[in-house]
C-alpha cells in the first residue's frame, strides 16, 4: 500500500478508538486532579494545623481574643515549623508577656523623648510590596534608659503593625550607620533582650532589615549578637555597602530607588520632623485604642467597664 492508499484508507477513519480516546482523557483528568490536589494540599495543611493549634490554645477572651486572628497563629507555626505544641508554647508565653508588659497600652507621650533625634521611626513610604517600614539611625542614641529604648522599639512595633495595608503580615527595616560608634552602641545585653522580644513575640513580622553601611567596628559586636538570633531571624539580615553592587541590587529589588532616602542610597530626601512625627503617633493612639476596644481617656473595655490591666488574662 503507498502513501496515497494509505491515507485513502484511514481518511474516514477516527485516529484513536472511544476506548483509547476515554482511557486518554481520564490519565489527564487525574493528573490535572492530581496537581490541583499538590496545591491545595498545603493550603489545607495550614488551615488544619491553625485549627489544631486552635483547640490546644482553648477559649480566648478580652484582647487576648483580638490578638490570636488565625495569621497570628499561622506566624507562630511557621516560627515553629509547623509543630503544633512549641507553637502553642511560644504563643502562651507571648499572651504572658503581652498581660503584664501591655504593649498595646504604651502611648507616644511615654516614649516621645526616646524619638526626639529621630533615632527610630517609621517611614512615610512602603516597600515595593506595601510592607511599612521603620527606619533605624542607632547613631542619633539619645538616652541612657535602657528599658525605655525598648519600649520606644515596642510602640513602633505595635504601631507598624497597626499601620500593615491588608494582606501584609510583615514590615521592613532600614538600618543607617551614620554616626554609630560605641559610646552610642547599646549594651550587648540589651541587644539580647531585644532580640529575644523580637523573635519570640513578633514572629515573622520582620521580612528584612537592611544595615547600610555598618562601620567595621561594627563586626567585633555583631559576631557576638548574631549568635542570640534563630536562623529564621539571621537570614533576613542584610550588610548592605556602597561599593558592593550585588549588596545594592538586593535593597533595591525592595525599594523604589525614587522613594528610598539618600543615606540608603537612594533619591528621596528625608528630613524627621519631631512636632509632625508626634502629631501622626498621637492620631495612631485613638486608632490603636479603638482597634483594642478600650476608651482612650479611662482605660477601660468600651465592651464592658473592666480596666484595661485586667482584660487579657494569662494562659491557662
Amino acid at each position: 500500500m503507498d502513501v496515497k492508499d494509505y491515507f485513502d484508507h484511514y481518511e474516514h477513519e477516527p485516529l484513536v478508538s472511544p476506548v483509547e480516546l476515554f482511557v486518554t482523557m481520564s490519565i489527564f483528568r487525574r493528573r490535572g486532579s492530581s496537581q490541583q490536589q499538590q496545591e491545595q494540599e498545603p493550603e489545607l495543611q495550614s488551615e488544619a494545623k491553625v485549627n489544631e493549634l486552635k483547640a490546644a490554645i482553648g477559649p480566648l477572651s478580652g484582647r487576648n481574643l483580638l490578638y490570636c486572628t488565625d495569621a497570628c497563629l499561622r506566624r507562630y507555626l511557621e516560627a515553629r515549623n509547623w509543630n503544633v505544641d512549641k507553637a502553642k508554647k511560644m504563643l502562651e508565653e507571648t499572651l504572658t508577656w503581652r498581660s503584664t508588659y501591655k504593649p498595646e497600652e504604651i502611648r507616644w507621650n511615654e516614649v516621645a523623648m526616646e524619638g526626639e533625634t529621630g533615632k527610630l521611626f517609621r517611614a512615610n513610604f512602603h516597600d515595593r510590596v506595601g510592607r511599612t517600614v521603620l527606619i533605624l539611625k542607632p547613631g542619633l542614641q539619645n538616652t541612657k534608659s535602657m528599658d525605655n529604648q525598648i519600649k520606644h522599639l515596642v510602640y513602633l512595633m505595635e504601631n507598624a503593625m497597626l499601620n500593615l495595608p491588608e494582606g501584609q503580615e510583615e514590615m521592613a527595616w532600614l538600618i543607617d550607620f551614620t554616626g554609630w560608634s560605641f559610646t552610642t552602641n547599646v549594651p550587648v545585653r540589651t541587644a539580647r533582650d531585644t532580640i529575644n522580644i523580637l523573635q519570640d513575640h513578633y514572629p515573622q513580622r520582620l521580612a528584612v532589615a537592611f544595615l547600610y553601611t555598618p562601620p567595621r567596628i561594627f563586626e567585633a559586636f555583631w559576631k557576638i549578637v548574631k549568635y542570640f538570633m534563630d536562623p529564621k531571624t539571621f537570614q533576613k539580615v542584610k550588610f548592605v555597602y556602597p561599593k558592593n553592587k550585588e549588596s545594592v541590587e538586593l535593597m533595591r529589588s525592595y525599594f523604589d530607588v525614587d522613594n528610598l532616602p539618600i543615606e540608603f542610597g537612594g533619591k528621596a530626601t528625608m528630613k524627621y520632623d519631631h512636632e509632625d512625627f508626634s502629631r501622626l503617633m498621637a492620631q495612631d493612639d485613638v486608632k490603636a485604642a479603638k482597634f483594642w476596644g478600650f476608651d482612650e481617656k479611662t482605660g477601660s473595655m468600651t465592651t464592658g467597664h473592666v480596666a484595661g490591666a485586667t482584660v487579657a488574662p494569662e494562659p491557662v
